[in-house]
């Protein structure tokens, strides 16, 4: 009598407690992201500026500044136009603006364009508008497509 008892309490014929994880809905799980992930463009390309779209936008002049912000942060400054010469990357603000002004003691009466990102951050357009103003530079415009 003691032993069906204690059968009785474990639920009766003796079946055991199953302790396994389900892996099937994980695996699924997987595969969705895997094939989100492949089916994503890759659309990372840091040396590809991302200009924003503007209705009116006028017509750069033939001779001009250039500084480009990408979106992993690096800056570039080149001249455009007949004087064109190689952009230039800078590994930060201090150097692009002594490139600025080395650029700008050259050729006083070009304009400057800045072409950033989408992604680019407000504060460093505005740090760059404001650096080439301190210099003198009247005409500060920004690239659009």
């Amino acid at each position: 009598m003691g032993s069906s008892f204690s059968s009785g309490m474990r639920g009766g014929r003796g079946r055991k407690l199953k302790s396994e994880i389900n892996v099937v809905p994980y695996i699924d799980v997987m595969l969705v992201l895997l094939i989100i992930f492949m089916v994503m463009p890759s659309a990372n390309d840091p040396s590809v500026v991302d200009l924003p779209r503007a209705e009116k936008s006028t017509k750069p002049p033939s001779d001009y500044v250039q500084i480009v912000l990408k979106p992993n942060g690096a800056l570039s400054i080149g001249v455009k136009g007949k004087d064109e010469d190689a952009p230039e990357t800078a590994p930060n603000r201090d150097a692009l603006v002594r490139k600025l002004r080395t650029i700008h003691e050259a050729h006083p009466d070009y304009p400057v364009l800045i072409a950033g990102d989408k992604e680019s951050k407000y504060d460093d357009v505005i740090q760059l508008i404001s650096e080439a103003k301190k210099m003198g530079i009247t005409r500060v415009g920004l690239s659009t497509k």
